[in-house]
């Protein structure tokens, strides 16, 4: 069953099997590592990482592994937000802030300077890179080329992924609707693109000529089983590795996953401004209808971050962004590495009932 295919041999794993890129502190290198080492991609969750933290994480896992790995960054401009857009975003969140005991407080920026990162993958010549929010200009695409980069976009239509390809991507992700973290929506509305996977990953792989990567709530080897009899050539997981021993996640957020269930999560703009699946909370409850009074990525995400950083500190889940897809009853607490090996023997064993059966 494991024969290469068109992403394996791209990639260079031994097993079509990718770690999600999760910024925030989950997908640092210990993670990457045990998951590279294993036979599938880890990828480095860079999006929120200055770029002098971008370079010694990429170098720690050159440490760890000599295996092929990725890193995932956040397609995002430098935002200038109205004073208007402040002030609305400040009086939002007055009233938690004061449950809090917290000083508002004035961001130093928004978000790192994403030329600055990129620079930092062109000099580092890495294995792979994957971006989601929008497609970078073509001059870091075809820079990151001449090094030999394999790129990945993300899609969550059939459209956005014609466009990919026309960008000259190597293979595309497709982020169904049940997929945690945020949307990666950037040819119309989030609501447009919250398509289901068992829906999209059939239309992307007829839609397009590059292998499609199957995302969003595929949490073991049925779910590999079934992206790839739906046409996709590997999967993506990243709820999944949360739980794992080496994740970087609070233990606060770990805790919820392995405690949540099909119903626990929302899509919320409420703590970055960008709609995002994460396991319901007070804060989302409180900001729950007052969409309007939200200022965009990233700047109610730099807005948010002190009362994120202050309920992570006591241990309380009620403020944190509790990133989640939609199959938490099937977290596990386990290796890394144990992970990818279990999902792959659990694919061959769907594969192999499937073929007695049809025998």
């Amino acid at each position: 069953m494991w024969g290469e295919n068109r992403l394996t041999r791209m990639l260079g794993i031994r097993y079509p099997v990718i770690q999600a890129g999760m910024a925030g502190g989950a997908a640092m290198p210990e993670l990457v590592a045990a998951v590279s080492e294993a036979g599938g991609l880890g990828t480095l969750g860079a999006g929120y990482l200055s770029p002098e933290g971008i370079r010694e994480a990429i170098r720690e896992i050159r440490s760890r592994t000599d295996r092929p790995f990725a890193v995932n960054l956040l397609v995002t401009q430098e935002p200038s937000p109205s004073a208007e857009e402040l002030q609305r975003g400040r009086e939002l969140l007055a009233p938690v802030q004061r449950e809090m005991g917290l000083e508002p407080g004035e961001p130093a920026r928004y978000a790192p300077s994403f030329a600055a990162q990129m620079e930092v993958l062109v000099e580092e010549k890495i294995p792979v890179f994957s971006f989601t929010f929008a497609i970078p200009e073509q001059k870091w695409l075809n820079r990151l080329k001449e090094e030999g980069t394999i790129l990945i976009g993300t899609a969550t239509t059939v459209r956005e992924g014609e466009l990919l390809e026309a960008a000259g991507v190597d293979l595309v992700t497709a982020q169904g609707a049940e997929a945690g973290g945020h949307r990666g929506t950037f040819a119309g509305t989030y609501e447009q693109g919250m398509v289901g996977t068992m829906a999209l990953v059939p239309q992307l792989a007829e839609g397009i000529g590059l292998p499609v990567i199957a995302a969003s709530g595929i949490m073991d080897g049925r779910g590999l089983a079934a992206a790839l009899a739906l046409g996709a050539e590997g999967v993506q997981m990243g709820t999944a590795f949360l739980t794992c021993t080496e994740s970087g996640a609070h233990e606060v957020h770990q805790a919820q996953i392995l405690e949540g269930t099909e119903d626990s999560t929302v899509v919320t703009r409420a703590f970055s401004g960008k709609p995002a699946r994460g396991i319901r909370n007070r804060f989302i409850d409180q900001l729950a209808g007052r969409e309007g009074e939200i200022p965009p990525y990233p700047v109610q995400n730099a807005l948010t971050r002190e009362i994120r950083q202050a309920a992570a500190r006591r241990k309380d889940p009620e403020r944190m962004s509790l990133w989640a897809g939609q199959g938490l009853r099937l977290s596990r607490r386990q290796g890394a590495g144990e992970l990818v090996h279990q999902v792959v023997t659990e694919a061959e064993a769907v594969w192999k009932r499937f073929g007695d059966q049809k025998g």
